[in-house]
């Protein structure tokens, strides 16, 4: 018995490397996509990379296809979640074109209360955290740290900053969607061939979105480290970072991933400071962290949640 205590105590190197990970990974995504709004448009840059990411896992889903581990049901459970993430991956591109790599990820970073609040109210086993004066507390929180952060930004009331905004704060609703769709049509579906036949969907959609309203033709005028861009951005942000994300969520459940994903929005910063120059006021970061806190008391209440019922 002794035994198996400590085994259950030991670290889970798979899935903290998972985490770690995830974060690394979706990281570097919004450095690549700000760089690439200087030569592409947002419906050509995303349809470009969403391309290569479902390339990247067809060879894979083929793979399953004949071997016969996969389940022709998921074609149809795709489905659901596609509609809503062509949707947020459209406002997720174009949010970039307003706005700096980490203040749009702080403010995507308010999804958690979507996905928490669209939990409660379509999950019975989730409605007991209404009760829960940790998850009050927590969208208290987080609600002050988003309204703090957006009145210190210099130029908040400026057009432009005022569509990034809007943009950002609806790709976030839409990831609450989605996130909700996901959990709905894929409870016993590996996170590989799931997400390789939304980004088959998600693909048509951008496609069509691209054709309508972007300008295709700019791919052909970019050069090869343009192309590497989009190759890179696609295989880490896209092809990889989901899929590690939800191997971690498998082997630890959801909780400890989705508090360390909440590094995120800092991590990014280091990086868009040193390639755009990009930086928050002192009183931004102090409202970033009570946006973040908030977050976590909301994953943290669910968690605790789970243990009770």
């Amino acid at each position: 018995m002794q035994s198996k205590q400590v085994n259950a105590r030991k670290l889970d190197v798979t899935a903290t490397m998972a985490c770690i990970g995830t974060v690394v990974l979706w990281s570097v995504g919004p450095i690549f996509i700000k760089y690439l709004t200087g030569y592409l448009d947002s419906w050509t840059q995303n349809v470009l990379r969403y391309s290569v990411a479902c390339l990247f896992w067809l060879p894979f889903l083929i793979h399953s296809n004949l071997k016969g581990r996969f389940d022709k049901a998921i074609w149809w459970r795709a489905i659901l979640p596609a509609g809503p993430n062509i949707v947020m991956q459209s406002m997720w591109a174009a949010a970039f074109y307003y706005m700096g790599p980490a203040f749009l990820v702080l403010l995507s970073k308010t999804s958690v209360l979507w996905v928490a609040g669209f939990s409660l109210i379509l999950f019975r086993d989730e409605r007991p955290l209404a009760k829960s004066s940790r998850f009050w507390f927590g969208l208290v929180l987080s609600l002050i740290g988003v309204a703090g952060v957006l009145y210190f930004k210099d130029d908040f009331a400026g057009p432009g900053t005022v569509a990034g905004i809007v943009l950002a704060l609806l790709m976030s609703l839409m990831w609450g969607v989605y996130t909700v769709c996901v959990k709905v049509a894929f409870r016993n579906v590996g996170s590989r061939d799931g997400f390789s036949v939304i980004s088959i969907y998600t693909v048509g959609g951008l496609v069509v979105f691209a054709i309508v309203f972007g300008d295709v033709s700019e791919c052909l005028q970019m050069g090869v480290w343009q192309w590497a861009c989009v190759v890179i951005s696609a295989v880490t942000a896209i092809a990889l970072g989901h899929v590690v994300y939800y191997a971690a969520i498998k082997r630890i459940g959801a909780t400890i991933p989705a508090l360390v994903i909440l590094v995120q929005p800092f991590t990014v910063l280091a990086i868009s400071n040193v390639v755009f120059g990009e930086s928050l006021t002192r009183l931004q970061v102090l409202f970033g962290l009570l946006l973040l806190i908030g977050a976590g008391l909301g994953i943290w209440a669910q968690q605790h949640l789970r243990q009770e019922y």
